[in-house]
């Protein structure tokens, strides 16, 4: 006999309820890579073997030296609150690295520590922007910059490239973006998705058109920046004349150093708009989590030979995953110099397989191939699909064979 809700003291309900949701919320587009990854993880673990090219995180775990530092301080108590803003001697360790790295001499209280680096966006979003003001953003972008932007109140301006310009915009596109309502221009180099890199001349020369502009700010998001190959040269932008204190620079632990879900992120930028993303950090979130600030500190200061060496698996990864693509007919790949992702052209497929378009197509290949790829749609070019080779050089091959039988088969 089964006990009533009543008797049992459980609340129940007989009609779903109708709950007001924002509108503001309700604009907000679902992340699909985390979708993607989630109906990935959900296929493998009914058995399906699936390739899964769809990570946006390194397969590689943690270095030891950060997670001892995070088990030590765990040991010895750091476990309760810190300055909102992060813990000082974190906010060190990034100004130290910012004048190492990209000879940016920023001090501390120009430094906010968040809970991971889209956290950081979120929260430069909130503080810069008003409703109807304008950001420029080349596409394609990070699938979170748009709905970060409109949830901040903003319009989205993007500048579509293409694989014929290796995805990058030139000085007269940006010019031409440009309006009165204009309040940032945001850029990310090297580019998640399209593993692009702006180059120090090219990064000057945009930079002499923001110049012009005043009442802009640049928001340059670097997550990538240790993941370069071939030679490319990376430059941040606040570093270009007369940009130091026009630029809110992110970056975050994540990507170098193999610390996605130690969610750390950092930004430093002019003291003004600091200040007043601690001000809305101290009522969000608080401080990110302590011992995940001084695992940080040991990253930032030792981490950097542990970094270097997934550097160079990637870029082994990417040569091959490169060369693959390649091969395959109506598949057009430009050469990615950064990051860990490649950005192909696969719109020629289209129609020889009755497909609408990347969001088709991934689903297709999902389905029919057991390989997870995410639509370009989502980034702002649906001509596209992006592919992760943060996976082993095994399951790199295996999913290009299994792609290049997918094509062969469409006729």
């Amino acid at each position: 006999m089964s006990i009533s809700s009543r008797a049992s003291g459980i609340a129940t309900g007989t009609a779903a309820p109708t709950i007001k949701i924002s509108r503001r919320i309700q604009q907000v587009a679902e992340s699909l890579t985390l979708a993607l990854e989630a109906k990935t993880k959900a296929l493998q673990a009914e058995g399906v073997d699936v390739v899964g090219f769809g990570a946006g995180e390194p397969d590689f775990d943690t270095p030891e030296v950060i997670r001892a530092r995070a088990h030590a301080d765990l040991e010895a108590g750091a476990t309760r609150y810190t300055p909102a803003a992060g813990l000082p001697e974190l906010k060190q360790a990034i100004c130290e690295k910012f004048a190492r790295d990209n000879g940016l001499a920023y001090r501390p209280d120009q430094v906010i520590v968040s809970v991971g680096a889209k956290h950081s966006l979120y929260n430069i979003f909130q503080t810069l922007l008003d409703e109807g003001d304008e950001v420029i953003l080349p596409a394609p972008y990070w699938l979170s910059y748009p709905e970060q932007i409109r949830m901040g109140g903003g319009k989205v301006v993007a500048i579509a490239t293409g694989a014929d310009s290796d995805f990058k915009i030139r000085p007269e596109h940006l010019e031409a973006a440009m309006s009165p309502r204009t309040v940032a221009f945001l850029i990310n180099s090297p580019s998640n998705p399209t593993g692009m890199v702006y180059s120090p001349e090219e990064i000057r020369a945009l930079a002499r058109v923001v110049e012009a502009h005043p009442d802009v700010t640049v928001i340059s998001d670097e997550m990538y920046e240790h993941l370069v190959y071939d030679g490319a040269r990376t430059m941040s932008f606040a570093a270009a004349a007369g940009m130091f204190d026009r630029t809110i620079t992110v970056n975050g632990m994540s990507k170098t150093y193999a610390m996605t879900g130690w969610r750390i992120g950092y930004c430093a930028g002019p003291l003004a708009v600091i200040k007043a993303m601690a001000r809305l950090q101290s009522h969000s979130t608080s401080n990110p989590t302590t011992f995940c600030q001084t695992a940080s500190i040991t990253a930032l200061r030792e981490g950097a030979a542990d970094a270097e060496r997934m550097r160079q698996s990637f870029d082994a990864r990417r040569k091959v995953m490169v060369a693959g693509l390649r091969t395959l007919p109506g598949v057009r790949c430009p050469e990615p110099l950064g990051a860990f992702y490649v950005f192909p052209d696969v719109s020629a497929l289209y129609e020889k397989a009755g497909l609408k378009g990347s969001i088709d197509f991934c689903d297709r290949l999902l389905t029919e191939a057991r390989v997870a790829c995410v639509p370009g749609l989502p980034f702002g070019d649906d001509r596209c699909i992006r592919l992760s080779y943060a996976t082993s050089k095994e399951n790199i091959e295996k999913g290009l064979s299994r792609l290049a039988a997918w094509i062969a088969s469409l006729g």
